[in-house]
């Protein structure tokens, strides 16, 4: 029965990470979809929701960005949703009326995704995009990403984050970066994606009709699409930039708090799992979301049966040896910073901050926390 359970914990410990994106890639072999734009492009019209709580020392920057962007300014619509703010944002906000930018304000403060769906309601466009005042949209980016709507089976679409540096250059991509990106091409050719870029993703204006508010809207809107028949693509030549956090040790509670509301999101939707009425897109949910949130939890139960059995054969010996060597490196990394520029140090501490940031998150949903309201990262 002990080794039984060994090679359970062992087998979900890895098939999230490892297991899932080799089936993924198997299947994108025979199953892969491509978006494919129609023989006569439409011209659609979009609004972009800018969702803002007390954000007057960036939200000029933010509808400046917005306004520049070359696209056809009739058919551009920009909506500022301010989450009942009480710092001038929506004073700042008022001043572009006479530009076109209209002001919807929450009745009450709600949460995020509250406010996106009383900007939804005023919205005239065919495409909704929604961005954080922290991001950045290149010029072209809503060009690009019209295009990918021309495909009638996409319901959605997901731009790439890139970080900026606090001293202003662009990251390059860490190996976890581009590991994310590359599960996410491989979804989003299968039943679509799981799950869009929070800050900067777009979906045509019937997706948007049954919108959540206590679900996260990335999850909201990919669940709404594959409810319709239609899937989320990511789309690799729109991206969205933002700065790294200002303080790094609040990155592990930004985790935290993410994958609390997708708990939350998981648990108000559990219907998608059921692949009889969902098919692919429940596998990827149940792959992507559901076991990587249990990989704590299976390396917890890795490691204490690994104890109880590494005397009883060389195999766990070697197992428990390989584990002390792990959490090894992920303890150097924690006690000494700069041994995180080595790759291995790097991989093994990043992924073991984020099992604890879902571990924690785990505990908490358990007990019946919850987060809806939220307040922007300072960046």
């Amino acid at each position: 029965m002990l080794k039984t359970l060994f090679w359970v914990f062992a087998v979900g410990s890895v098939y999230s990470y490892f297991l899932y994106p080799l089936i993924l890639k198997a299947l994108s072999l025979v199953r892969a979809r491509e978006p494919k734009p129609g023989l006569e492009p439409q011209p659609l019209s979009l609004s972009v929701i800018v969702t803002a709580y007390n954000e007057a020392e960036r939200i000029r920057e933010k509808i400046e960005n917005t306004l520049e962007l070359n696209f056809d300014p009739q058919r551009l619509e920009l909506v500022v949703a301010s989450d009942c703010s009480d710092d001038g944002t929506d004073e700042i906000a008022a001043e572009y009326a006479d530009r076109g930018v209209k002001l919807v304000r929450a009745t009450e403060r709600l949460g995020k995704e509250n406010a996106q769906r009383t900007a939804i309601e005023q919205a005239r466009g065919d495409i909704i995009v929604f961005s954080d005042v922290a991001t950045r949209i290149p010029a072209n980016a809503l060009i690009e990403l019209e295009r990918y709507f021309q495909d009638p089976s996409v319901g959605a679409v997901s731009s790439e984050d890139r970080f900026i540096s606090q001293s202003g250059e662009v990251a390059g991509e860490g190996a976890y970066v581009k590991y994310e990106m590359w599960l996410r091409r491989q979804e989003s050719q299968l039943a679509g994606l799981v799950g869009l870029s929070g800050s900067f993703f777009a979906a045509r204006k019937e997706v948007c009709e049954q919108w959540d508010i206590h679900s996260p809207s990335d999850f909201n809107t990919a669940l709404n699409a594959a409810r319709l028949g239609l899937r989320a693509v990511t789309a690799p030549n729109v991206l969205g930039y933002y700065q790294d956090l200002k303080d790094p040790r609040k990155e592990y509670l930004r985790k935290v708090r993410t994958v609390l509301r997708g708990m939350a999101g998981l648990a108000r939707h559990r219907e998608v799992l059921n692949p009889a009425r969902f098919g692919l897109f429940a596998f990827q949910v149940f792959s992507h979301k559901l076991m990587r949130w249990l990989v704590p939890w299976f390396l917890l139960g890795l490691l204490i049966t690994t104890v109880l059995l590494m005397h009883s054969h060389p195999v766990f010996m070697a197992a428990m040896v390989v584990q002390v060597l792990f959490y090894s490196l992920a303890l150097l990394g924690q006690l000494i910073p700069a041994t995180r520029g080595q790759s291995l140090v790097k991989i093994v501490y990043f992924f073991v901050q984020v099992n604890l940031a879902i571990l924690d998150s785990s505990i908490k949903f358990v007990r019946g926390n919850r987060m809806t309201t939220w307040k922007p990262s300072a960046r």
